[in-house]
């Protein structure tokens, strides 16, 4: 999944880019809030992390512009500021949660997987049905029931796919979740992503609709008595 970084220092930056991406999330990450605002706006993001102190635009004002263009993204704010009436104000603007600097990564990445669920409108950490699912807590994609082990592009992927089954997404559609803003991609990129999530899902898993784009498939064909895709 793709997070929207904004924060001004280059250390704390440099640092939870590292991170975030060690723990399978693609991260795109700007350093004012004049950036921030035409990221919000290109890009489709799982949550955002929303700094207070920036330069250019403040990130209260970055918020609030957000919430008053229709942006429903979740909005994780993470600042020095301590004072109530700074924790109100923020929330009130339509932030989704509140974390104060020093923080520990394994809580922000806690609060990260509870803001997505509360956007997707339920607690439940297991996206798709029938024979494919995708654990959102552990991101690992379970066929017929048996877990694997994804990359951070096979989990993006999947994610795209089984938020909208049956839904054909475009090339350019899944580039804009897989890949950071402003990365160079192959042109074959997707298609090799895909090739390889076939051989670990079953080779009708995800399907090509010519000159339109790709879809998963939720209920899969059944093994063959050899154990392989009929």
């Amino acid at each position: 999944m793709r997070v929207l970084l904004v924060e001004d220092d280059d250390m704390i930056g440099r640092s939870l880019s590292q991170a975030l991406e060690a723990n399978a999330w693609s991260v795109d990450w700007v350093k004012d809030g004049e950036l921030a605002q035409s990221a919000l706006a290109d890009g489709d993001y799982a949550c955002v992390l929303l700094d207070l102190g920036l330069p250019k635009r403040d990130g209260t004002e970055v918020l609030r512009r957000a919430r008053a263009q229709g942006s429903a993204t979740p909005v994780l704010v993470l600042t020095a500021r301590d004072g109530l009436d700074d924790r109100i104000s923020g929330l009130d603007l339509g932030a989704d949660d509140y974390l104060l600097k020093p923080y520990e990564f394994r809580e922000l990445l806690a609060r990260m997987r509870a803001v997505i669920r509360r956007r997707d409108g339920a607690a439940h950490s297991v996206i798709g049905n029938g024979d494919l699912q995708l654990d959102l807590t552990t991101r690992e994609v379970l066929v017929r029931g048996e877990r694997s082990a994804l990359s951070a592009r096979e989990f993006a992927l999947l994610h795209a796919l089984l938020e909208r089954p049956g839904a054909i997404l475009s090339r350019e559609q899944l580039e804009n979740r897989i890949y950071g803003w402003g990365e160079e991609v192959m042109s074959n990129a997707v298609d090799v992503l895909i090739h390889g999530m076939r051989k670990k899902l079953g080779p009708d898993a995800i399907r090509n609709v010519r000159g339109l784009g790709w879809r998963v498939m939720t209920t899969l064909a059944p093994a063959n008595p050899e154990g392989g895709a009929a």
